[in-house]
């Protein structure tokens, strides 16, 4: 018996998928982590490094990835891979941290943002970018929970408020140093010197923060069965998307350091605000962190509406988590996906305000788990070499297996430095990424049973 089905359409063409995946990951993060990198790397000449080093791991992850993607173009990008190279139950993992680390770290972490910068516009007190980041989820799940979503326009426009955010910080930076000399950035660097005298370098954690911001160009694995001649564009659109991104987060990095000085970038919680007021006065520093925040939230709609779906999908898949596969008819949205997540994400919040740390710590969170499925699709692309040699392959990864084997080895070492240099938020999630495992057994018992009630039904009839 055959059933039709619904598969998605190869559309898009080689500049839109690359401008897509240039959106998605040139986000809200290069507002916040290049502070955690300076304070990790102590040298402007080694954090400068870091980022481009970052662009040149990424580029290595292409490649991998490249292969994969046109050889197997699936919506289910690597859920899909870690399904055929090593079946079910890893499958099941990959989506329960999706689901429970990091998608919803995202939400939270994108959350953050939002409340550091809206605190630089009106401040709520010791914990006002946690309240505002709070506000902010329970409000973007309200509004997906109606069935209202953000129109094709609406959302371009919030991407122009992003790109126009980081070229006034970059244009900021530049006119900084040239008409200041840079020299009263750095004297009042220097002043603020004795305040981060007690911070060492670690540069394996300052590489964490760095492909964090990189995050998101794996992205493309998920829209590679919608693009054109994705057999042979796909190459295209992963090496020339890390390209356009390596350099606006090496212009973006050599901003800061020309217009605030080392010292300063290290200690800003809002560098980009910190930057346009020493620019152009605290009218800049706000215009900025408006942009800024409203970006966040843009960026933080579209986690919120997209992890639903996701999370709808899995409760489709597995009996266990049948309730995230309601699909709401009036609202056309899975309104309890929503809920389930909107939760796990305020929860985090919560605790990163304990933590005092917000937006570091929702890296500490889902870093190691991200790290530990990224190594596993990269093992996945030797994997599924020596068991399916058949299988056409358009673009093969060059100089193989050095490039895959680096590859790995590099999230080898990136798993490692998550784990040696986070704090508390990195054994949290692995304490949940574990938590998945009873949680598959129970599916199995579910399972077994409606099988056998199914049998016994059979044999009444």
């Amino acid at each position: 018996m055959s059933e039709k089905l619904t598969v998605p359409k190869p559309t898009l063409s080689t500049i839109d998928a690359g401008a897509l995946i240039v959106g998605m990951v040139v986000g809200v993060g290069i507002f916040e982590t290049p502070t955690l990198v300076a304070a990790n790397a102590q040298d402007a000449g080694v954090t400068i490094f870091a980022w481009f080093l970052g662009g040149v791991m990424s580029l290595i992850g292409a490649l991998c990835y490249a292969e994969l993607a046109t050889a197997y173009p699936d919506a289910g990008g690597t859920y899909y891979y870690l399904m055929r190279a090593f079946g079910k139950n890893l499958a099941f993992l990959f989506a329960w941290a999706r689901m429970a680390i990091i998608q919803t770290g995202s939400i939270a972490l994108l959350a953050f943002v939002f409340g550091d910068y809206a605190s630089q516009m009106l401040p709520l007190g010791e914990f006002s970018s946690a309240l505002y980041a709070s506000g902010a989820i329970a409000l973007l799940t309200v509004i997906n929970l109606l069935g209202l979503k953000q129109g094709k326009r609406a959302q371009n426009w919030l991407t122009v408020a992003k790109i126009l955010g980081l070229l006034l910080v970059i244009v900021a930076g530049i006119v900084l140093a040239t008409t200041q000399g840079g020299n009263e950035a750095m004297e009042q660097s220097t002043s603020l010197a004795n305040a981060s005298s007690n911070q060492t370098g670690n540069f394996g954690l300052a590489m964490v923060f760095v492909l964090l911001t990189y995050g998101g160009w794996n992205e493309a694995a998920y829209i590679s069965a919608e693009v054109r001649e994705a057999k042979r564009n796909m190459v295209l659109v992963l090496l020339g998307s890390i390209i356009i991104i390596t350099a606006i987060y090496l212009l973006i990095n050599f901003a800061y350091l020309h217009g605030l000085g080392l010292v300063a970038m290290q200690v800003s919680k809002a560098p980009a605000a910190e930057l346009m007021r020493r620019a152009w006065g605290n009218s800049g520093a706000v215009f900025v962190s408006f942009l800024i925040a409203v970006s966040a939230l843009g960026t933080a709609n579209a986690t919120i509406f997209t992890g639903a779906r996701t999370n709808y999908a899995l409760g489709r898949d597995f009996l266990v988590l049948g309730f995230l596969g309601k699909w709401g008819k009036r609202t056309s949205s899975p309104s309890k996906a929503l809920i389930l997540q909107s939760a796990i994400a305020i929860l985090l919040v919560v605790y990163g305000a304990i933590q005092r740390k917000g937006f570091s710590t929702m890296v500490d969170y889902t870093a190691p788990v991200f790290w530990f499925f990224f190594l596993l699709s990269a093992v996945s692309l030797l994997v599924l070499r020596f068991r399916e040699p058949e299988t056409q392959r358009p673009f093969r990864v060059p100089l193989y297996p050095v490039i895959p084997l680096l590859f790995c080895a590099i999230c080898g070492y990136m798993l490692q430095s998550s784990l040696a240099y986070t704090g508390s938020g990195a054994r949290l999630g692995i304490v949940v990424l574990l938590t998945g495992i009873p949680v598959l057994l129970l599916n199995y018992r579910i399972s077994s049973s409606q099988h056998h009630s199914n049998i016994r039904e059979k044999k009444k009839v």
